[in-house]
């Protein structure tokens, strides 16, 4: 579905284009159908995902600062595939490689909503929102990302007090966020698109740069997650929780607040966490 998603959303890229204003409102559809499922009692914090969210938001900014000085859109499109969030889809990858699902859900929790309060500040130090005060611009760029983010999970949370039942139904549509997802898939990309073929100037090196450190950053979030989470007894869960993103979110984010073209980050981060999740079910099947 992957693949399909993203060729059909490239090659009819200005119709998709044209529906980038529903990408809001999927993610959100998305996050509630997921937080439906949310058993706030099941949920338990560790050290392990202190230690995973200090990489994730000190990371993202550390790569912004490293790579700034040789050119600012390389720097974005690194730095949001840090930032991101960890992917809604992240326990279903997490249960195929036999890992906590428990913990790999409440770190998913953790991770937007700690995105959702770091990164308006991020986004008004580092995006085109800069040439506003401050103070202004962590307002317009915060009341877009916290309802975005933590209005899913409030909702969520209030109706299984208020109506159990009906949040019960909704649960068993879950995998309707699958649905939405590849429909959110083909918009972005379709807008990715239209951001490069309208850039003045092509300059493609730049975006193969961006790229190519989309990848790099993928394996070493993979890599660093797992190691972290080793020490925890925590593997699998750490890795995913580093390494799998939200990458529909972190498209969106790059589109509305940094360098639309960054947006290819994320946008060829799709590709690469995906290669490395087929790798790790592959290589799980072989050893059972």
């Amino acid at each position: 579905m992957m693949p399909i998603a993203m060729t059909i959303g490239a090659v009819f890229y200005k119709f998709f284009d044209s529906l980038a204003f529903l990408t809001p409102y999927l993610i959100f559809a998305m996050l509630f159908l997921t937080y439906c499922n949310l058993k706030l009692k099941e949920i338990r914090f560790s050290k392990l995902h202190l230690w995973l969210i200090i990489i994730q938001i000190i990371g993202s900014v550390g790569v912004f600062l490293i790579l700034r000085p040789f050119n600012i859109t390389l720097a974005q499109g690194a730095m949001i595939c840090l930032l991101a969030p960890t992917a809604t889809a992240a326990p279903v990858i997490t249960g195929m490689l036999k890992g906590n699902v428990a913990s790999l859900t409440a770190y998913s929790l953790i991770s937007n909503l700690t995105v959702a309060l770091a990164a308006p500040v991020i986004f008004s130090l580092v995006g085109s929102y800069n040439d506003l005060p401050f103070f202004e611009s962590f307002y317009e760029i915060a009341k877009r990302v916290f309802v975005l983010l933590f209005l899913p999970f409030f909702v969520a949370i209030l109706l299984q007090k208020i109506r159990p039942t009906l949040t019960n139904k909704l649960a068993t549509y879950k995998n309707l966020s699958f649905y939405l997802w590849s429909i959110a898939l083909s918009v972005v990309t379709g807008r990715t698109v239209q951001f490069i073929m309208i850039q003045e100037g092509k300059n493609y090196s730049i975006e193969i740069f961006i790229a190519l450190a989309a990848m790099i950053i993928c394996v070493a979030q993979f890599i660093v997650g797992r190691a972290v989470g080793r020490r925890h007894d925590d593997t699998v869960a750490g890795g995913q929780g580093l390494g799998q993103k939200n990458t529909i979110l972190a498209i969106w984010m790059a589109q509305m607040y940094l360098n639309p073209i960054a947006s290819i980050g994320p946008g060829s981060y799709v590709l690469w966490q995906n290669i490395v999740n087929s790798y790790q079910v592959w290589l799980k099947r072989k050893t059972l």
